[in-house]
């Protein structure tokens, strides 16, 4: 049965951002992701999570100026310094929290640079990040984000973020393949997922259009869960939805879910 990780950032925002530990503790998740973990210390973090009996299951390298609408910056020319000291920062902080998965935005197409140096300064960036984290046992993901919710991004599809893994070579740089932005860019998830099972390093769900419960929508999310299984798919499925209404009130799916796979075994 595929192992669940309540994102943070989306889910429990009824309450500040400490207190979501709990609340997802206390529905029944034993992990937990979110984008950004760096408005608090790495301890403040690490003591919610051994509190509760919860498992760090991914957060994001810091993005640059995410207020000012920045979404990472692994493509962009120039920012190589900057973009090594996210990696630094953010291992801090796994290291903390026994982290294992950190995601490198790859960020949105700056005015004036050409694909080839996007790409050319991508794969050097992932790879000197790949390095970087290999020894803590850390692996490095990438995610393909559609171009409805973010306009501009510079990783799209999933077949360009497999091609990216080949290209850098790196055996801890794996894709987040997250159905929500596949299933808005592609479709065909079943067979994708196939494809590609080897190079993935995490999922993530919502519901599609609206990105909502996974039990609304258009995807059949207990087929994927299955297929999960089928596959041998060791890793967290992060829940990285916005709740209709409260988050523990949306939480059916999960509910049910759990019954079916209970009363089968």
């Amino acid at each position: 049965m595929p192992r669940f990780a309540a994102n943070l950032s989306m889910m429990y925002t009824e309450v500040p951002f400490l207190d979501r530990f709990a609340a997802a503790a206390a529905d029944g998740f034993d992990a937990v992701e979110y984008l950004f973990p760096y408005d608090f210390q790495p301890a403040e973090i690490d003591a919610r999570l051994q509190e509760h009996g919860l498992t760090q299951a991914l957060f994001n390298l810091p993005p640059g100026d995410w207020t000012a609408g920045e979404r990472g910056m692994a493509c962009h020319p120039g920012r190589e310094a900057e973009f090594a000291a996210s990696v630094a920062k953010a291992l801090t902080y796994a290291q903390a929290t026994g982290c294992r998965r950190l995601h490198a935005m790859a960020g949105l197409k700056p005015a004036g640079a050409s694909e080839a140096q996007l790409r050319a300064t991508y794969v050097a960036n992932l790879s000197a990040a790949a390095d970087r984290l290999a020894p803590h046992g850390i692996t490095l993901l990438i995610e393909p984000i559609n171009t409805r919710d973010m306009p501009g991004y510079h990783l799209n599809w999933q077949q360009q973020a497999h091609d990216v893994l080949a290209e850098v070579g790196a055996p801890n740089l794996k894709v987040q393949m997250d159905f929500y932005h596949c299933q808005i860019m592609e479709g065909d998830l079943s067979m994708r997922l196939k494809k590609h099972f080897g190079g993935v390093g995490h999922i993530q769900i919502a519901g599609v259009p609206d990105r909502h419960e996974p039990d609304g929508g258009e995807v059949n999310h207990e087929h994927l869960f299955t297929q999960l299984d089928t596959l041998g798919y060791p890793g967290w499925v992060g829940c990285e939805y916005r709740p209709k209404a409260g988050t523990s009130e949306g939480l059916g799916w999960l509910r049910r879910h759990r019954a079916a796979r209970q009363a089968a075994a």
